[in-house]
């Protein structure tokens, strides 16, 4: 489906001494429109129905940051999409100023098919199993400890190809149940019988509200990063890079720290953060 937007050419011309300069008079206006994913603590409704989260913020913090240096005001137009996969896809095949906020991981692969912002978290994948499994203390005993549990994988992530490479050399033949939503993981490994992987904020989020789910810490894998994505066609990327990249980067500001702590909470924040620099 191809969607459209204002480009900021249209507004605005690039400029030897910057990034970005006003080329009209009086108040001009621009929206962009924001496909999302919703995710707890990232892109959701709060108590009093408004959209909000970390992505969200950030999308509106990019927003003021431009309108204090440019005589254009912009709009954001937030458009939710259900199905992380036609998400992508949808994102992939627009036209113009279109963002996706889906907690999507940073790949040379996606880097063909897509733009990316900088980074605005690093993740930590982590590995789980019903509660009432063995802890997994090293990759040799997981035929033995996963022998009863099939493998389950959200189709068309890395975690998929994560779970698929544990599949292949430990449980070679075995079904994966593919699965199009966290939710419906989180859900099908806590009633037994399954393993997965899924991000580090979804399992915090899942145990707070009692979930019965094992982490298994030998299978956490920490580094990959989550961007905004933008179609090719999309020339407010540099734009997009000049705010993540001011006043010493977004990413390392109080006003983030404040934006992950109230949405995801303090100890997952820190986790979070503590990540960024590590890797």
């Amino acid at each position: 489906m191809a969607l459209t937007a204002c480009s900021p050419n249209q507004q605005i011309q690039a400029d030897d001494a910057g990034p970005l300069r006003a080329d009209v008079s009086g108040n001009m206006q621009a929206t962009l429109r924001v496909l999302y994913v919703e995710a707890d603590g990232f892109a959701y409704r709060n108590s009093a129905g408004e959209l909000t989260g970390v992505t969200v913020e950030i999308m509106q913090e990019f927003k003021q940051w431009f309108e204090r240096y440019h005589s254009v005001s912009l709009e954001l137009e937030f458009v939710e999409e259900a199905n992380w996969s036609v998400f992508y896809r949808r994102i992939q095949h627009a036209h113009g100023g279109v963002f996706g906020l889906g907690n999507v991981t940073i790949t040379e692969a996606r880097r063909d098919e897509l733009q990316f912002s900088p980074p605005y978290m690093t993740n930590v994948a982590v590995l789980i199993t019903p509660k009432n499994t063995p802890e997994l203390s090293n990759f040799s005993e997981f035929g033995t400890v996963f022998a009863d549990l099939q493998p389950m994988a959200f189709a068309g992530t890395l975690h998929e190809t994560r779970i698929t490479a544990l599949r292949d050399q430990y449980q070679p033949g075995r079904d994966i149940r593919p699965a199009t939503s966290n939710p419906e993981i989180i859900t099908a490994v806590a009633e037994g019988g399954y393993y997965s992987y899924i991000d580090a904020y979804n399992y915090w989020r899942a145990v707070a509200e009692g979930a019965a789910i094992r982490h298994h810490s030998v299978g956490d894998e920490v580094g990959e990063t989550f961007g905004i994505i933008m179609p090719h066609s999309n020339d407010w990327a540099p734009v997009l890079t000049a705010f993540f990249a001011a006043d010493g980067g977004f990413i390392y500001t109080e006003r983030y720290r404040e934006i992950m702590t109230e949405h995801l909470g303090e100890a997952l924040a820190q986790l979070l953060l503590e990540a960024a620099q590590s890797s």
